[in-house]
């Protein structure tokens, strides 16, 4: 039995550690993909997980899977694909640490995978299915998640769902939005961030946004992240902010996975159902959330800079 199923990219990502004269960066390779360093981070705080997936036949695609073993997630739903390369990501930084991103994924493995090849024995032994849209850019994969969350969804399992904005790997942005409109409309358990909330609908007030997620969407617990400043956490029970602990950070890739990771770990450790947790309940939450997204900052790469839960628990 599994904690957490996963369904979606994983990548090599490639992040600037320094520029020369005429702007070239030496990159550092770190293994990457949002719903891997969002399990990494749920396998690190005690949950069982898995991965349904797909990698090149190369020598990244086979280091990815040697990083997930590592990592303590289940792999036995990655299939390796000998006809496409596995995906890799160019992480550049802003002198402030913002990050833009480049993608060699014409197409990547990872948009490879069918329905068809998907075990769903796998879905039906986990409590939790987990995806975000970069899954759903492109076919084949773009129908393999949809009928897979409609899948979880029909066989009673919780739905957690993250946007994960990369404006350039859709070809327009209302194609953008539709998917990521299908996706909240599926969802029980959404972390989005406050630009997401603002490129769907204009708002800038996370209250604003929480509600509508709530009211309109049924979302049974939103979870909107504003970078530094923290995250506002809201069910229909509650609703409160979490502070981000000062750090210096290096490299904020994967900051967010690690926060949905983080959080989803306590919602499971508790027990209770999203729409359960009472305002102090929720702040515990955010706050955890938060500190270990926040001290990853301060190491490369997501997978490899998720804090261990001692350090998390001190620093709060």
């Amino acid at each position: 039995m599994y904690d957490v199923i996963a369904l979606g990219e994983l990548l090599i990502d490639f992040a600037a550690k320094e520029t020369d004269a005429d702007g070239y960066p030496t990159m550092k390779a770190n293994p990457g993909g949002a719903p891997g360093n969002f399990l990494a981070a749920l396998n690190k705080y005690g949950m069982k997980t898995a991965f349904l997936g797909k990698v090149g036949d190369d020598a990244f695609g086979k280091l990815l899977l040697k990083t997930f073993e590592k990592a303590g997630i289940e792999t036995k739903g990655i299939l390796t694909d000998p006809s496409v390369f596995t995906t890799l990501a160019f992480v550049t930084f802003s002198p402030e640490g913002d990050r833009s991103f480049s993608f060699a994924r014409k197409p990547g493995a990872d948009t490879r995978l069918s329905f068809e090849e998907i075990d769903l024995t796998m879905i039906d032994e986990a409590s939790v299915f987990h995806f975000g849209t970069l899954s759903l850019t492109d076919d084949p994969v773009r129908t393999a998640t949809k009928k897979c969350v409609e899948y979880a969804k029909e066989h009673g399992k919780l739905i957690t769902f993250d946007p994960n904005l990369r404006l350039p790997l859709w070809e327009t942005t209302d194609a953008a939005k539709e998917q990521i409109l299908w996706g909240l409309a599926h969802a029980d358990v959404v972390k989005i961030s406050d630009e997401e909330v603002e490129f769907l609908w204009g708002i800038t007030d996370e209250k604003e946004a929480a509600k509508k997620l709530l009211d309109e969407f049924g979302i049974r617990l939103a979870m909107i992240t504003m970078g530094p400043k923290g995250a506002y956490l809201a069910n229909q029970n509650g609703a409160a902010y979490a502070k981000c602990p000062e750090v210096k950070p290096i490299d904020t890739t994967g900051a967010g996975d690690i926060f949905g990771g983080s959080a989803v770990s306590r919602l499971l450790k508790a027990g209770k159902a999203p729409e359960e947790f009472s305002t102090e309940e929720l702040g515990f939450i955010g706050q955890f959330a938060c500190t270990a997204a926040s001290i990853s900052t301060t190491q490369s790469g997501g997978i490899p800079s998720i804090p261990e839960e001692a350090a998390v628990l001190d620093r709060m």
